[in-house]
């Protein structure tokens, strides 16, 4: 993995800092369970650091160390609550946040600039609306609450800037250094996720039986919804079905192939439907473009084979064919109707949630708590109706800014870039797409379409 220089020589900074992003996390799994809890600040520092280094390296190395990180480091926090103790806040996770905090003295260059491509208008637009759910909070006297629901917020919408701020063909590198980082995190959450359904380890159920989260199963052989490394199945799953498009499209082959066929599984068996309809929206949108066509064909075909083989001669196909049959049931599927009854819940509140409660965090463990589903309902009770119609109008137009630069542009990782843009539009109503780990995911690649103004010389054609 490997990617331009953007600050200063290598010679400077002659160790790739995705080496120590290894030694980082494998020293954590192997040193940590002795150190107990002091391994939890080490390794928050530890990512600080790296996010420092990686930056001044490259941003296409930043990058790559983000979402090793974040893919990882989840797990890490397991493997020490197991000899330290459940830790209910997740505080290790706050590592791979920091390490993103790091391009925010490129920011600046905002007030250089005399006019903002639309991703930045609309990344811009977010941060003003999250802005208003934080002070809402605060005004409650939610400090802690407003503290990490800013964080999760504000994190991946700074670090998106400065991605935003590289050259355009500066921000091709960084797609292609996205799929080389996943052709490593590929085979090796998925992988494990087939492990953890045979069998999970003995921090996953340490973990399963500690949180109030309901979607990972049971924590027994066959019992659990695959979430691998991070830390649930709708993390893992959006961030395999992402890296499945990138590595797909932009590293072909049968050794590329080979790595990734496990997280196929994986991601099946993670039982997370918007996830396969986020994946299969990315392949029917390549489909339209001469530059990655015959690459989406083959890539359905083969998806399609993997899965039928999952469901045929696998001891877990039962389960993936009964999951797989729940697609077709619309708005009789148990989940479809759940969703449907929080905006009723929504709607029959006193003021009807017009100006919004701020950042909440809600436990679906207790009796009569209701889940927090798609941005729809997340902006709704963060910011109120007409603040988080703006919110959401900002990020619906960030969406429509990457699939038309694809349209605009069409060379192969613009279309990707598109692609993932037409995949978070599927899942938006049905998943946060804007806090956490999936928000980094979405905000890092919304914003890497071409500009505007930007004439490149065309290798495929568009659609």
């Amino acid at each position: 993995m490997s990617g331009g220089r953007t600050a200063l020589s290598p010679a400077l900074l002659p160790v790739p800092s995705w080496v120590l992003a290894g030694l980082l996390l494998g020293g954590t799994a192997l040193v940590g369970p002795i150190l107990g809890g002091a391994a939890r600040p080490i390794f928050i520092l530890g990512c600080a650091g790296l996010g420092w280094y990686g930056w001044r390296r490259s941003a296409a190395e930043h990058l790559q160390v983000t979402l090793l990180l974040l893919a990882l480091a989840p797990f890490l926090r397991r493997v020490i609550d197991l000899s330290a103790g459940y830790e209910a806040s997740g505080i290790m996770l706050v590592g791979p946040l920091l390490t993103i905090l790091a391009p925010a003295t490129s920011l600046t260059q905002l007030l250089e600039r005399r006019t903002l491509s639309p991703a930045l208008v609309a990344v811009l637009a977010v941060a003003a609306c999250t802005t208003y759910g934080t002070a809402l909070s605060l005004f409650q006297g939610e400090w802690v609450t407003a503290a990490t629901g800013s964080l999760k917020w504000f994190a991946p919408l700074a670090y998106a800037t400065a991605l935003a701020l590289r050259p355009d063909e500066e921000r091709r590198a960084l797609v292609q250094a996205a799929a080389s980082a996943f052709l490593v995190i590929l085979p090796l959450t998925g992988l494990y996720g087939i492990y953890q359904y045979v069998d999970p380890p003995a921090w996953d159920r340490y973990w399963m039986s500690m949180t109030t989260m309901m979607s990972a199963g049971q924590p027994v052989p066959y019992g659990v919804r695959t979430f691998s490394t991070m830390n649930g199945p709708a993390s893992f799953a959006t961030f395999s079905a992402a890296g499945l498009l990138l590595v797909g499209f932009l590293r072909p082959g049968w050794v590329a192939a080979f790595l990734a066929a496990p997280a196929v599984l994986a991601l099946l068996l993670s039982l997370y439907r918007t996830a396969w309809l986020s994946l299969a929206a990315g392949l029917a949108f390549c489909l339209l473009f001469t530059a990655t066509r015959s690459r989406a064909l083959s890539a359905i075909l083969g998806a399609l084979g993997l899965g039928t083989a999952a469901a045929l001669l696998t001891p877990f196909g039962d389960v993936i064919g009964e999951r797989l049959s729940t697609l077709g049931q619309g708005a009789q599927d148990d989940s479809a109707r759940e969703r449907l009854e929080e905006y009723v819940t929504l709607w029959q509140l006193p003021d009807s949630g017009l100006v919004g409660h701020g950042f909440t965090i809600t436990d679906v463990g207790s009796a009569g708590a209701m889940p927090i589903d798609g941005m729809i309902v997340t902006c709704w009770i963060t910011m109120g109706i007409v603040v988080g119609l703006c919110c959401l109008a900002a990020l619906i137009f960030a969406i429509g800014q990457a699939i038309h630069a694809a349209c605009r542009d069409g060379r192969a990782e613009s279309v990707l870039v598109g692609a993932l843009a037409c995949g978070a539009l599927v899942q938006a109503p049905l998943a946060n797409l804007t806090a956490g780990e999936i928000g980094v995911l979405f905000w890092s690649f919304v914003v890497l379409a071409p500009s505007p103004g930007h004439a490149p010389a065309r290798q495929g054609g568009s659609p």
